[in-house]
């Protein structure tokens, strides 16, 4: 007898079995048919895969084949997902950081959490006028040229600086995107990288979620330590370090000059890549540092550089910066990953970039960074003098501050939320355990220096409750 004729008369058999059973009925196992017709584990496997195209019976691995039943779902009873478990394998997506990121605030909660600007900071009307100028252009629901439309490119270069040009460049669907795009491509599943600790959480997510075992450098008051550096290349193999050398989040370090040569040193004698993050190019206050970028010469830096923090959440656009087979490689990625960014989107951005209302956005922001910065630092002064600010930054969204060690951190964060004031625990910045209790405090997400105030002080409330030592919850 061939192998068709055995699978059809394996299936004849199982069909009125099925019949008979009735829906939900568990069938003999492959084990049992075999045995009992005197086929192979293939036929049965066959037949059975037969009966599924069918509709007449659901496998579930580990559990069996079942009658399938009548019913809209197919089975009989309560769909059973268990079988992805299986299928899906072992490696995980943890998404909790970024929730809690993008997350909005309860109404008549005070949002101390964020990384975005409060919607009355966001540049609406100049992003609206771009928008309907940019939806005007003839060909601007077409195909755009696929590593990005050449004026926008060539205005991240110039933001790189140095010697970049705009073929170097390729745009992006925002600093998300850009860095889980640049995690894949430059590092496989199961290799190490290493990044500062503390750092960005979207950063780690990324690269957990890329399969890469991610290991912490500490960084001091000027950024990433250069000796600790050379030391986790050495010990981990890592070919990839992931760094945000101005306004660093969360701490708000912006290495200087001599500490960015020595990292790239360290990272040239490495052989190793620098993924730099300048999320923060335009919220610094005074002259921006120059990139990273702009000091090498051989390609040991790709460069990020994203909008959506200093405009809004929703201009998704980023410009990524490299050279060599890194770059080919980034670039085919981004092709077989997701084709191109929206046209509309990348003109919005250029028309918005090239206005005055770009420029006017940047010198407003400027002004109201350090207002809000030196608010937020006087309101811990007054109403939570037990928590200390680490560095007071040269501009960016938040500040990094130190609570005392005996703190619960976890059940300050829970208490301040009763209270009605969001803050982001520290412990999510690390990549292993913290070395001691944190929270990172937005002062752009609140929507006025006033509300700032009453966070912090909503904060001080929250913390005398968790914490048996003598605060001074207000003066």
């Amino acid at each position: 007898m061939n192998d068709d004729s055995s699978i059809a008369r394996i299936a004849a058999i199982l069909r009125d079995e099925a019949a008979r059973l009735g829906a939900g009925a568990r069938l003999p196992s492959m084990r049992e048919v075999s045995r009992r017709y005197g086929v192979g584990p293939v036929t049965v496997s066959r037949a059975l895969a037969a009966l599924a195209a069918e509709g007449k019976v659901v496998t579930r691995p580990g559990s069996g084949a079942f009658v399938a039943g009548s019913t809209p779902g197919g089975t009989g009873d309560t769909a059973d997902f268990s079988w992805q478990t299986l299928a899906l394998g072992d490696r995980a997506v943890g998404d909790s950081e970024v929730t809690t990121l993008l997350s909005p605030a309860p109404e008549g909660v005070i949002p101390l959490t964020s990384g975005y600007l409060h919607p009355d900071l966001r540049p609406v009307k100049g992003l609206t006028s771009a928008a309907a100028r940019a939806v005007r252009r003839a060909d601007v629901w077409g195909v755009p040229p696929l590593g990005g439309i050449a004026e926008l490119r060539r205005w991240f270069a110039t933001e790189a600086g140095g010697d970049v040009t705009q073929t170097d460049v390729l745009v992006v669907s925002g600093g998300q995107a850009a860095l889980a795009h640049a995690f894949r491509a430059l590092a496989g599943p199961g290799r190490p990288m290493l990044v500062e600790t503390p750092t960005y959480p979207g950063a780690l997510a990324a690269a957990r979620a890329a399969g890469l075992h991610v290991t912490g450098v500490p960084v001091d008051e000027q950024g990433v330590r250069p000796d600790l550096l050379a030391e986790a290349f050495a010990v981990t193999g890592a070919r990839v370090f992931y760094c945000q050398p101005t306004l660093h989040n969360p701490t708000g370090a912006t290495q200087p000059a001599p500490r960015r040569e020595q990292v790239l040193a360290v990272a040239r004698a490495a052989g190793a890549f620098v993924i730099e993050d300048d999320y923060a190019r335009y919220l610094t206050v005074g002259a921006t540092p120059p990139s990273l970028i702009s000091r090498d010469a051989h390609g040991t830096v790709v460069h990020v550089n994203s909008l959506s923090k200093v405009t809004a959440p929703s201009l998704r656009v980023a410009g990524v910066t490299a050279r060599g087979p890194a770059a080919r490689r980034l670039r085919a990625a981004q092709l077989v990953e997701s084709f191109f960014v929206p046209r509309p989107l990348q003109e919005t951005a250029l028309e918005f970039l090239t206005s005055p209302a770009w420029r006017r956005h940047r010198a407003t922001i400027a002004a109201e960074l350090l207002a809000r910065r030196d608010a937020l630092a006087a309101a811990l002064e007054r109403h939570l003098p037990d928590a200390r600010v680490r560095l007071l930054p040269s501009g960016g969204l938040h500040l990094w501050v130190r609570l005392p060690g005996e703190t619960d951190e976890t059940a300050l964060v829970e208490s301040a939320q009763r209270e009605g004031v969001l803050v982001g625990p520290g412990a999510m910045y690390h990549p292993a355990e913290p070395p001691a209790p944190y929270l990172r405090l937005t002062h752009t997400a609140a929507a006025h220096t006033g509300e700032l105030a009453e966070g912090v002080r909503r904060l001080a409330a929250a913390y005398a409750r968790v914490t048996t030592r003598p605060t001074t919850a207000s003066r």
